[in-house]
């Protein structure tokens, strides 16, 4: 994931600190901890040939690397369906590789809808990618509508009526890129306080190069998160160590469920700081998540 990186040295000049808590988040948490937590992590891909000999069996075939990332994580922020729409039969395929198990998947919105469309008129093409995802039946977790960066608060009528027009029983989270969704103070509060309304949740994307997108505005009592590390730098331990007291306040005032996805510049890192969010949730939190298990040689 190439969105918000930054130099080297650029890296250590870096103020990584979250943003403190926004008044806005009262109107959301209820004030006091919900009885059990759902909490999920995983990351963006599972064809991820960097981690045979490492989480995946040296010799694993392309083929069952799904079968091997559900043993290491209980969610995936679903990338591939960014790309194309998939039908049912490809999606049962893949939610049988999780039968069983406490796994979500997290598809992300065709890019034809997403960042072709200006949102407009995409009425088929959503039935058509509904249609599909729907298949995950029980696995099915939130489904992620990520805006192209150039997609600003001038488009926003039409990104509003395209989200009320999305059914009601399935849950959705945005991200928007655009700089002035976070410096036009208006137009900030109109999205988060719009995405409330239609109870959408609004995603959080920490990375190194963009830190306006770390907002901190929880829009519904559900989070999903988009860390993105930097190759292990001392600062993602940091970083992932003051996520985990974030998360920590949140759930003491109501949170109800954390979706937490790693992302690396060197996806090959991935595991290692999976594993550490991992810890720190449960050392933090009292939240138990699956963790990676690495191939010992």
């Amino acid at each position: 994931m190439d969105f918000g990186r930054v130099t080297p040295a650029a890296l250590e000049e870096l103020d990584f600190k979250l943003p403190a808590e926004p008044l806005f988040n009262k109107k959301v948490l209820k004030g006091k901890p919900v009885k059990k937590p759902l909490a999920y992590a995983g990351c963006a891909k599972w064809g991820r040939k960097e981690w045979l000999g490492k989480i995946y069996p040296k010799g694993t075939k392309d083929a069952q690397f799904l079968h091997e990332y559900v043993k290491h994580f209980n969610s995936i922020e679903l990338n591939a369906t960014h790309y194309q729409i998939y039908g049912p039969p490809t999606i049962s395929k893949w939610d049988a590789e999780a039968q069983g198990m406490d796994f979500k998947f997290c598809p992300k919105v065709p890019q034809a809808i997403s960042h072709f469309s200006n949102l407009v008129s995409a009425g088929p093409k959503t039935t058509a990618f509904l249609e599909g995802v729907l298949a995950f039946g029980n696995h099915l977790g939130p489904i992620f509508l990520q805006l192209s960066d150039k997609y600003g608060p001038a488009k926003r009528e039409a990104l509003y009526e395209y989200l009320a027009s999305l059914p009601t029983d399935l849950q959705f989270f945005v991200e928007v890129r655009h700089p002035q969704w976070y410096e036009d103070e208006v137009a900030r509060m109109d999205f988060f306080e719009t995405l409330r309304k239609l109870k959408v949740g609004a995603v959080i994307t920490d990375t190194a190069g963009r830190r306006d997108v770390a907002h901190m505005h929880l829009t519904i009592p559900k989070i999903f998160i988009r860390f993105v590390g930097n190759s292990l730098h001392p600062t993602d331990y940091t970083r992932i160590d003051d996520w985990a007291n974030r998360i920590k306040y949140w759930l003491d005032k109501g949170l109800q469920e954390i979706y937490f996805f790693m992302h690396m510049h060197d996806e090959a890192l991935s595991p290692e700081l999976a594993l550490y969010l991992a810890d720190r949730l449960e050392a933090v939190c009292g939240l138990h998540v699956k963790k990676p298990r690495f191939v010992k040689e």
